[in-house]
């Protein structure tokens, strides 16, 4: 982590990521990307999400999350950082010259060599193979949800998952929320660690940084007015008054169950999450 000195009063208390270890190298230009921001609205043009807008303008790095080039050793080029995740970047090279970028994971090195292998020989950080391959410990990220499909889940910096057994064709991870669940053996996921574990340290230090991400500012519920939010109203400070709080239209904001009871894939959730 970067330490500052408290030289002004937004100083105080902020943190940065250390950069010293990234390349010091404008991305690919062939695997940049323009995505035009809907800042929280949806097809309809009406926000649905608030808090969101402004930001500051960054191109979308193309990331392969599957396996395209199977059984071809790709040399890591680059580590680079990437505006639109927590997670650094490695941009890797294969033998016909091809490039792609893919999350770096914990240790991941320059000129480091990886391979997506389907037998799981050879392999190493970074390396992609099918969980049926994964020695029971192990720790993986970038995990498939269905085979071929690529990588969906555990791309978070820092995070991982870790391979508890295998029971004939699927294989029990325990996941980074302490659930544990089931996969098919046939889903492929990366070796390893995701980069950047330090960013759950991270301190912005001034509301103006999360300005420059596209977060805009909220209000308290509790300063409003009882018409505007069901935490509003009262004479002074107030408390909230109610047994839980809520969200501005009524429903439980906090520790409530969002999940789908007839979701077709909650039968291979072994053990919830803890609450």
């Amino acid at each position: 982590m970067k330490i500052y000195n408290p030289t002004t009063p937004s100083r105080r208390g902020m943190t940065g990521i250390d950069f010293t270890k990234l390349s010091k190298k404008s991305p690919e230009k062939s695997l940049l990307k323009y995505v035009k921001r809907n800042v929280g609205r949806g097809n309809t043009g009406r926000i649905t999400v608030r808090h969101k807008g402004g930001g500051v303008k960054k191109f979308y790095r193309m990331i392969e999350f599957a396996q395209t080039k199977m059984e071809s050793p790709a040399r890591v080029l680059t580590l680079e950082y990437d505006p639109n995740r927590t997670a650094f970047i490695a941009l890797i090279e294969y033998g016909d010259k091809t490039k792609h970028y893919i999350i770096a994971p914990q240790g991941l090195k320059i000129s480091d060599e990886i391979i997506f292998s389907s037998s799981g020989k050879n392999v190493n950080v970074g390396s992609r193979t099918p969980l049926k391959n994964m020695p029971v410990g192990s720790l993986v990220y970038n995990i498939e949800l269905n085979p071929g499909k690529g990588g969906k889940i555990v791309r978070s910096a820092g995070s991982s998952a870790q391979v508890l057994a295998h029971d004939k064709e699927y294989a029990n991870l325990k996941m980074p929320s302490g659930e544990i669940r089931r996969f098919l053996g046939e889903c492929f996921a990366s070796i390893g660690q995701v980069s950047n574990a330090e960013n759950r340290f991270y301190n912005i230090g001034k509301a103006g940084k999360n300005r420059h991400k596209g977060i805009r500012p909220s209000t308290r519920g509790s300063a409003m007015n009882p018409v505007d939010h069901p935490h509003g109203g009262g004479e002074g400070r107030q408390p909230i008054g109610l047994k839980y709080p809520k969200t501005p239209w009524g429903r439980h904001a906090l520790g409530v169950k969002t999940r789908k009871r007839k979701k077709q894939s909650n039968k291979y959730i072994i053990q919830r999450r803890k609450k």
